[in-house]
């Protein structure tokens, strides 16, 4: 009698969807320091949101008054979060978003690109969103991982071609007020040597793709609040939302640098045992 063997059954769009959303032990640990981190941020800049409660008129409805968009991203980006978290993996990322947040920010606010309502350059208030940012760019990277695997790796060598240094043409072009300051011309350098030392084209094309998807309603929501302009006055510019694709891109690739020395750290610490 012939054998029959089974073979395992691929997992479904939907199953692997489910999969990358899932909530593990950590995910309730890391949304009790997100909304730790909040009370801290209200108690520290109370002036601020004691002037935003000023606004609202007792005459109108309350959820006439609501902003809604700030509600939805603060709601998908706690969703996010949660999302798989493992509080080992996701701590370098908090890490490299809070500083890189604060290098991306420090360049914009210095060379006046972008400012923010209360003048600051830049607002430290603003800071924490960085590694939260990072945190749900992380898990829609995944996501879309999952998703888009089967994509041919020559439409992803395309798309990683055509994508980047069309990214890189507009942020010259945007920049190009500032291109005496030595904070553009490193951020400049710094973006062509990212763009042209591919190590993962799909990972870089996918982190890229997911930072722009978030980056777009956070931009939509800061400058239409007013809460930062950009010199332009656009509301929001491509650029600002192209940028925070390339921004998840330069911090996935650090971390990415961080895995490997830690890896190597790791292995010299078990041989010396």
């Amino acid at each position: 009698m012939q054998k029959t063997s089974i073979q395992p059954t691929k997992p479904s769009l939907w199953a692997r969807i489910v999969g990358a959303l899932r909530w593990t032990r950590a995910s309730y640990t890391l949304m009790s320091a997100f909304i730790a981190l909040l009370f801290l941020i209200g108690y520290v800049w109370w002036p601020l949101i004691d002037e935003y409660l000023g606004t609202i008129n007792p005459k109108v409805p309350l959820w006439r008054q609501l902003d809604w968009l700030l509600l939805g991203n603060f709601a998908m980006m706690s969703l996010l979060i949660m999302a798989n978290a493992d509080i080992k993996a996701d701590l370098p990322i908090v890490v490299i978003g809070f500083f890189g947040g604060l290098v991306i920010e420090s360049w914009g606010t210095q060379t006046e690109l972008w400012t923010y309502y209360t003048n600051e350059r830049p607002p430290l208030w603003i800071i924490p969103a960085w590694p939260i940012a990072s945190l749900s760019i992380d898990r829609l990277y995944r996501l879309l991982k999952k998703i888009l695997r089967n994509l041919p790796e020559k439409l992803i060598s395309g798309l990683y071609w055509l994508v980047l240094p069309a990214f890189f043409a507009l942020m010259l072009a945007f920049t190009w007020p500032t291109v005496d300051k030595s904070l553009t011309l490193v951020a400049l350098i710094f973006c062509t040597f990212l763009i042209l030392t591919p190590t993962n084209p799909r990972g870089a094309i996918l982190t890229f793709i997911a930072g722009t998807g978030l980056g777009y309603f956070l931009e939509l929501w800061g400058t239409t609040r007013l809460t930062w302009v950009y010199y332009t006055q656009e509301t929001p510019p491509l650029f600002a939302v192209l940028a925070h694709g390339i921004a998840a891109l330069a911090f996935w690739r650090v971390l990415g640098l961080y895995k490997i020395f830690a890896e190597r750290f790791a292995k010299r610490e078990f041989e010396s045992q």
